[in-house]
Parts: structure tokens; sequence; C-alpha cells
């Protein structure tokens, strides 16, 4: 079998040379085909971090935590088994959540060639393999709830925005993959696939508010939740969190990696 060498790229590293969205001549060490960094050069002592990065990771993942707990806590003291399909909506939506945000933090700093291969490999893997199956069977639960009590379909603002940020999730899967996987294949490959990777980013973080803003409705408003949990740990766990980990994701944005103009 022959040796793999430093030259040779894997098939994430393949993938995530499109995923530099500058629209830049690619000219800079940074951003060859990941070449391995020497001692000394600019990029193996580039650092991946911006001051204040680090203390937004650990507050995105605390308040995500927090938030999961909550809901989980809040449905699990209440009799889950009574409610039926119902009991399984707030589960899996809140994991499904909490794994987007892990997967949002564990791509952003990126800047050397072999950590943001291995960051987007992480990324598509809780993406898709965890959250999107979550909020998927999430979604799926309620609705088979509704059916079988006899409830209206979408009828509420919770309702209504989360059936618009599932459609939106199917969408941002069809634009992330389809510009990365087979070298984005499905959008004409190189830089036009390329280029659109800027796009699937910008959604993300569009998208990402949405979601907490749906849960924000379902577990600080909702009846079920009103009736069934004190009004402090809805305030903490739906208002305060949320809004924590929407500053921290937002703080290590880096605005350079999607230029529109």
């Amino acid at each position: 079998m022959p040796e793999h060498t430093s030259d040779e790229l894997t098939e994430s590293e393949e993938q995530y040379r499109l995923l530099d969205t500058s629209g830049e001549p690619e000219t800079s060490a940074e951003h060859l085909p990941f070449p391995t960094p020497t001692m000394g050069s600019d990029s193996a002592n580039k650092s991946e971090e911006r001051r204040g990065d680090k203390v937004a990771a650990y507050g995105a993942l605390a308040s995500m935590l927090i938030f999961v707990c909550v809901t989980w806590f809040i449905v699990f003291i209440n009799n889950p088994t009574s409610t039926g399909w119902f009991a399984v909506h707030p589960l899996l939506q809140s994991l499904g959540i909490g794994c987007f945000t892990y997967g949002i933090l564990t791509l952003q700093p990126t800047a050397h060639p072999k950590t943001k291969a291995a960051g987007f490999q992480r990324h598509q893997k809780t993406m898709l393999a965890v959250g999107f199956p979550c909020i998927a069977l999430g979604t799926l639960a309620v609705e088979i709830h509704k059916f079988s009590e006899g409830h209206g379909h979408f009828v509420t603002w919770h309702g209504t925005l989360g059936l618009i940020s599932v459609g939106w999730l199917v969408g941002q899967m069809i634009l992330g993959g389809g510009s990365v996987w087979y070298g984005g294949a499905a959008f004409g490959g190189g830089m036009k696939a390329k280029m659109l990777w800027k796009y699937h980013r910008l959604s993300g973080y569009v998208l990402f508010p949405l979601l907490l803003m749906t849960a924000y409705l379902g577990g600080a408003w909702s009846t079920w939740a009103t009736s069934h949990s004190p009004p402090v740990v809805r305030f903490v766990g739906y208002t305060v969190a949320p809004i924590v980990a929407i500053l921290a994701i937002y703080a290590r944005v880096r605005t350079s990696k999607m230029k529109f103009f």
C-alpha cells in the first residue's frame, strides 16, 4: 500500500478547499491546497483565535447546556408518558439546536488548513448526522400528536416559525452540501460552487436566531410550558440562554469570510 504523504489531500481537505469565499486568488500560503506549515512560517504561527473567542465559545456552550437541560427537566418532571408523542418534540428540538450550536462553533475560528478540514468534518457530522435528524423527528412527533388529538396545525407563531425554520434547514443543507460535495458539481464546480459557500454561511447566521426565537415562543409562552413550569425557569432557559448563545456566536463571526462586494 503506498504511503500517504503530507502533500496528498484527504477527501475532507479537498472539499474544504471550497470554503474560502473571499473571491480573491489563492496566492498566500494559507490559501494553498492544504500545505504542511513549516516552523517559522506565517501559516504555522498564525493564531486561530482572536481575543475573547474562547470566552464566547464557552458562553455559547454553557447557554446551550442550560437551554437543553431546562427543556429536558421540564419534560421529565411532568410525566412525559402522559403526553404521548408531544414529549418527544421539545426533547429532540432542543438537542438539535444544541448540536447546531456546536456545529457552528467548531467551524468558526479555523485558520490552518488541517484544522479547517477537521472542523469541517465535525461540522458535517454534527449537523447532518445528529442535528437535522433530531429536528426532523421532533417535528414529525408533534405533527403526529396534533393529528391524533385533532389539534390545529401552524395556528401559533411558534408553529409557523417552526415550519419556516424546518424548510429553511432543508435549503441550507442543499446549499451547503451542494457547494462542497463532489467538488461542488451540483453548482457547476470550481469557483462557481465556491462562491456559494458564503451565502450558506450567512444564511446559517440568520437561521440560528430564528430557531432560537421559535424555541423561545414554545418554551416561554406555549400553553403547555406555562402550565407545567415556573416563570423563572422559563426565563433563564428560553430568554437568557438563547440571547447569550446568539451574542456569543455572533462575537466569533469572521466577516472577512463573507465578502459580498
